[in-house]
């Protein structure tokens, strides 16, 4: 069974960045669609950011383009999103999570599309 696990979230100032991380186990992340989502305090559980590494294609949401990149690391099994010019409103616990890649169509962003989830790791940036 996959198994999805969650690193390198913390306290930041606004303006600076942070680099999460995402081990995967129990499967090789090339063969899912490998997504980020968040969830602030008293909102509901948002999609940031995915990847799709054959046929590679990603995909942000608005809120995040030009600021956040994923990324994978084939030799690793690890997804990785590196966050800059972080905002007091990216705070949130971040989430990893992986779909099984049955077609090269267009990525998940939805929360019920995605079938495996870490248990997350908390952002908080200061304003």
């Amino acid at each position: 069974q996959v198994q999805l696990t969650e690193s390198g979230g913390g306290l930041v100032q606004a303006g600076g960045s942070l680099r999460l991380s995402c081990a995967v186990s129990g499967g090789t992340f090339s063969r899912y669609y490998m997504a980020w989502f968040r969830q602030a305090p008293g909102k509901e559980r948002e999609f940031v950011a995915a990847i799709r590494w054959i046929g590679y294609s990603t995909n942000y949401a608005d809120s995040v383009k030009g600021r956040f990149t994923i990324s994978g690391d084939g030799a690793k099994n690890m997804v990785y999103l590196q966050m800059d010019s972080l905002k007091p409103e990216d705070t949130a616990v971040y989430y990893c999570a992986a779909d099984p890649l049955v077609t090269l169509g267009t990525i998940p962003t939805k929360i019920y599309e995605y079938d495996y989830w870490g248990q997350g790791t908390q952002v908080t940036v200061s304003s």
